[in-house]
């Protein structure tokens, strides 16, 4: 065997390896990219489309989308085992209006808003005004029944980790990625306001009073 025969056979290995570990950072760096994104687009300031579809929603400047009385689409059948195991049913709040939260308490903005819908939620209960959150994306009722305590927050909310129940509504109506998101239904159960982004008091206020005031 030839005295260099080894060496040659040892920069080999070394280029092999090192072809190696370059390849390990790049799928690395790219599936923390993916990663990156995903929480971002789970996890916004929001936005003002809903997926396209005939909704009948006039959206403003505020951001805050509203359809006319006669031009509204029923809500999806909600129901299902709340967060702290209860089973609710939203149908059974026909009569009242009715505020669906979506949120997750994984979620930065859903943080920033909750202290407005704990507020307002006890300044509208003897209102006929019933609000409802949705949760979902968290893995387990843990880490959602901390966030409510944390913020005040006695209303219930449904436990939809998979947004199963997003997924019923019709296309337009909520967009899955844009998380906080919020609805207002009329006493008919019929979707009056939508907010694709995290509310202040004033602009929850602005979404909820013309469905309270109406006849």
């Amino acid at each position: 065997m030839s005295a260099d025969s080894a060496p040659q056979r040892s920069n080999r290995t070394t280029r092999a390896a090192e072809r190696t570990r370059r390849v390990r950072r790049s799928v690395a760096l790219a599936a923390g990219l993916a990663a990156t994104a995903l929480l971002v687009s789970a996890c916004g300031s929001g936005g003002t489309s809903g997926g396209g579809g005939n909704t009948n929603f006039v959206t403003g400047t505020d951001g805050i989308a509203t359809a006319t009385k006669g031009e509204r689409t029923p809500a999806p059948e909600l129901s299902g085992k709340t967060i702290a195991g209860k089973t609710l049913d939203v149908a059974d709040y026909k009569g009242k209006v009715v505020v669906l939260n979506v949120w997750g308490s994984w979620c930065n903005p859903c943080r920033a808003e909750a202290k407005y819908f704990a507020k307002v939620s006890k300044a509208y209960a003897g209102k006929g005004v019933q609000f409802v959150g949705i949760n979902t994306r968290d893995t387990s009722t843990g880490a959602a029944l901390a966030f409510e305590k944390d913020w005040g927050i006695t209303y219930p909310s449904l436990y939809d980790p998979t947004g199963k129940l997003l997924l019923r509504f019709k296309k337009g109506t909520l967009n899955p990625q844009a998380i906080p998101s919020t609805l207002v239904l009329d006493r008919n159960g019929k979707i009056a306001a939508r907010s694709l982004s995290a509310l202040s008091e004033e602009r929850l206020l602005k979404m909820l009073k013309p469905v309270v005031a109406e006849k």
